[in-house]
């Protein structure tokens, strides 16, 4: 499919379906979060910080970028996390000018349970619509692939 090309009324309609979908799976994340006292960005903070790759710490430079998000922001959703108790921060072990945030066992532990709980709705979803599956980027380009 080219750019250019019309978009059929099944083009529309599996768009409108995969955002109904996708809308469903955030106001479930939406409503776990308020439910165990944090705000949606401090679980993706949470997550991210428990999934960055190759190991168990980010800086905040890399959480603004996995969070799409600016350096500044990200220092204010990190104070209000640590006022919680959910991560801590330490200077960087190469680079003393970079802050290393790291998850602290309350955090960890609700970011279990919280990425069970998403994971489960994403499973519950799946089975419910069979369009959703685990990987919404994949359904995403076979939507765009006509």
């Amino acid at each position: 499919m080219t750019q250019d090309a019309e978009l059929s009324k099944s083009d529309f309609e599996k768009l409108a379906d995969f955002r109904y979908r996708l809308r469903q799976f955030l106001r479930f994340s939406e409503e776990l979060a308020s439910a165990n006292g944090i705000t949606p960005q401090q679980y993706l903070l949470l997550l991210q910080v428990r999934g960055f790759p190759g190991r168990d710490w980010a800086t905040v430079a890399e959480l603004a970028e996995r969070l799409q998000s600016h350096h500044h922001s990200v220092v204010g959703l990190i104070t209000r996390s640590e006022q919680q108790g959910l991560v801590a921060r330490a200077p960087g072990r190469e680079d003393r000018r970079c802050v290393e945030v790291s998850l602290l066992p309350k955090g960890e532990e609700l970011v279990q349970r919280m990425a069970r709980a998403h994971r489960d709705e994403l499973l519950a979803l799946r089975q419910v619509g069979g369009h959703l599956s685990l990987d919404l980027l994949a359904q995403a380009q076979a939507i765009l692939q006509g």
